[in-house]
């Protein structure tokens, strides 16, 4: 690559992996870069990859990522002649990119007006339809009132998908099967649009039944050059979220191909864009000839790199050397796919537990070598509830698509974050999936399968290697920490050893006996097995009866991670709680917090009665809500306030029961 002299210095406005990703790029440009931070990012992994960083705020995004003036002012305070959105943020906000010219900063992204028309999908959908793009039936013009949106739903025919004008990420969509449905699923939907993005203006498009969502890269420059990048399965979601992406489709024939890409270029044309935009459409699986618009992201998309493995291009730089004003380097005919590549969102997130997000302090990092990783995190970083809850992509690149599903289920087994609970697992089980494997994909498919996933277990071996890596670990030491080690292990001794470990919902003993090179093992009353381990660093290897295992391994305070054999085990030593005479508190009941979050209410008073049912605390963390009820009657002890912030099982509330098990 050769240095683009317009630019020296570049502000990546952005956090994260996407962050890491850009600098990587400016990096082998030549390009000095700006990160921005808020305190929650002070020592992020996007910071100290950076050339030079500045402070923009607070921990919440508002304040600080969000916060159109004080990206402006980073961007001017540190000489930076262009600035670099990313995705989310301020990426799409028209706002953000007026300010930035008024102050002679380029935006590394479309015109105002492109972003202005494209961010309001009744007017994106005007404008793309004057060029002959396809939409889908519906009613959508300014000011529909519900009586208008009844009287167009009649008239387009059942199922329609209600929909905001502003905004995205599914939020106040809602499908709607029977005319009955419809008033109460428009007042919900003006209701969840007014809250998310201070509109509540709606519309109605016709429900495309086996729904996939397939989009098209498009880049453009200044001198009126357009052309595509081919297109990208995107229909694995979840409540609307892209999980797992591909390119390309399987669902499309060439010709298909061909028509869709040049909608994708007429539909950049419609708003005189410049940049890298992707440009969304919605198939049905049972007419795959036949596509419709859906709506344009006027920015880099988190699904990229699948379009990079199989072009050869950096979409990045192409972003760069567009708005330093130079001009396409290649035609339409110089586009040339290869291979399938598939990617893999690596979230902050419990599948286990619906999805909640989880976090905590990473402790260490394991990244595949079988495919591209971009990550934005580190051992040290701390996962908190400020910001989304993606931490990586893994995407996998091969000759064909079987080899790339292939080569992406050996990056994920490889895959692992200590200290966090992530969705790897749930994301294996997912490729696994015989309608995945096949290419029947739709929109629903995830969530049909949900139910299916049983999450990681920990087996007995797991178990076996949590207390030998503890034994290990402290060998010799001085007894008294939570974890000391035990008489059975001291010199000159063979006494058994006993330690109860838990590990999600597993809480079993493990008798240990002999010395760290020669033991046996058993898991409560289960057979006597052979033992030998070692620890090398960060690796644990443990033979079991002849079968040897190694582990990545951790720990937190009292937690210990292990990462091995395609999992990841959080296990707890649980200590042996007393045996009490009277037993006077045997109905009472603890809540703890299911995820990291902010105390958004608390529903009672301290010392107050409740009835089991009644609401006690509420939690957020990125924008979910979790409601946490007292599970039965009694006294509450409150043991947070609102605006406290709460970690994973951190005990909030205590109900102290007002009736008792008889006294035996």
């Amino acid at each position: 690559m050769t240095t683009i002299t317009s630019f020296s210095t570049v502000l990546v406005a952005n956090r994260g992996e996407i962050a890491v990703r850009v600098m990587r790029t400016l990096r082998a440009m030549g390009i000095r870069s700006v990160a921005v931070y808020s305190d929650a990012d002070a020592g992020a992994r996007h910071v100290a990859e950076a050339d030079a960083a500045v402070r923009i705020g607070p921990a919440p995004a508002r304040q600080s990522y969000l916060d159109v003036d004080a990206v402006v002012r980073a961007a001017q305070r540190s000489g930076a002649q262009a600035v670099h959105p990313g995705y989310g943020f301020l990426s799409e906000n028209a706002e953000f990119a007026a300010a930035l010219a008024a102050a002679g900063i380029a935006f590394i992204g479309p015109p105002v007006g492109a972003i202005q028309t494209m961010g309001d999908k009744i007017a994106a959908k005007a404008a793309v339809s004057q060029f002959g793009v396809p939409v889908v039936p519906g009613v959508s013009r300014p000011g529909l009132t519900d009586d208008d949106l009844i009287e167009g739903a009649a008239e387009v025919g059942y199922p329609v998908l209600v929909k905001p004008s502003a905004g995205g990420g599914g939020k106040g969509m809602r499908v709607v099967h029977e005319a009955a449905e419809l008033p109460a699923a428009l007042a919900s939907a003006r209701r969840e649009a007014a809250s998310a993005f201070g509109d509540d203006t709606l519309f109605i498009e016709r429900f495309v039944l086996n729904p996939r969502h397939i989009e098209v890269q498009i880049v453009a420059d200044t001198y009126g050059n357009v052309v595509h990048l081919g297109e990208r399965e995107c229909s694995l979601q979840r409540r609307h979220q892209k999980v797992i992406e591909e390119a390309p489709s399987p669902l499309l024939d060439a010709a298909t191909r061909a028509r869709i890409g040049a909608a994708a270029c007429d539909t950049a044309r419609s708003v005189d864009y410049t940049g890298a935009g992707t440009v969304e459409f919605i198939v049905s699986a049972d007419r795959p000839d036949e596509f419709f618009f859906m709506e344009m992201n006027t920015r880099l998309q988190v699904e990229h790199p699948v379009t990079e493995l199989v072009t050869g291009l950096d979409l990045v730089e192409l972003q760069v050397r567009v708005a330093a004003g130079a001009a396409l380097p290649l035609g339409q005919d110089d586009v040339v796919m290869s291979g399938h590549a598939i990617e893999a969102r690596v979230y902050a997130e419990d599948p286990a537990r619906d999805f909640l997000p989880t976090g905590g302090t990473v402790l260490d990092v394991v990244e595949g070598t079988a495919a591209r990783t971009d990550s934005g995190i580190r051992a040290g970083t701390v996962v908190g509830s400020d910001y989304d809850p993606m931490l990586a992509k893994v995407i996998a690149h091969a000759a064909d698509r079987p080899a790339a599903l292939a080569a992406l289920d050996t990056a994920l087994a490889d895959t692992a974050v200590l200290g966090v609970t992530t969705n790897v697992d749930f994301l294996r089980f997912l490729l696994a999936d015989p309608d995945v494997v096949a290419g029947r994909l739709d929109t629903g498919l995830l969530d049909r399968r949900m139910p299916d996933y049983v999450g990681v277990h920990a087996t007995d071996d797991d178990l076996i290697a949590a207390a030998a890596y503890r034994w290990l670990a402290r060998w010799p030491t001085t007894p008294g920490d939570l974890w000391a080690v035990p008489s059975g292990w001291r010199t000159g001794t063979h006494a058994p050893t006993t330690v109860r470990l838990r590990a999600g919902d597993r809480t079993q003993h493990v008798h240990v006996t002999g010395t760290p090179d020669r033991a046996t093992a058993r898991v409560e009353d289960g057979e006597s097995r052979s033992l030998d381990a070692t620890l090398d660093g960060r690796t644990l290897t443990v033979t079991v009866d002849g079968l040897r295992s190694s582990y990545v391994a951790g720990t937190d305070g009292g937690v210990l991670w292990l990462a091995g054999g395609g999992r990841t085990i959080a296990v707890e030593e649980v200590r042996e709680a007393p045996v009490r005479a009277d037993d006077a508190h045997a109905g009472d009941a603890e809540l703890t917090s299911p995820m990291p979050g902010s105390v958004v209410t608390v529903g009672v008073r301290d010392g107050a009665q409740v009835a089991a049912g009644d609401v006690v605390v509420t939690v957020e963390a990125m924008k979910m809500e979790h409601a946490l009820s007292a599970p039965v009657d009694g006294v509450v002890e409150l043991l947070v306030a609102v605006g406290d912030q709460v970690k994973v099982g951190q005990p909030m509330a205590r109900i102290v029961a007002t009736t008792k098990e008889p006294q035996p």
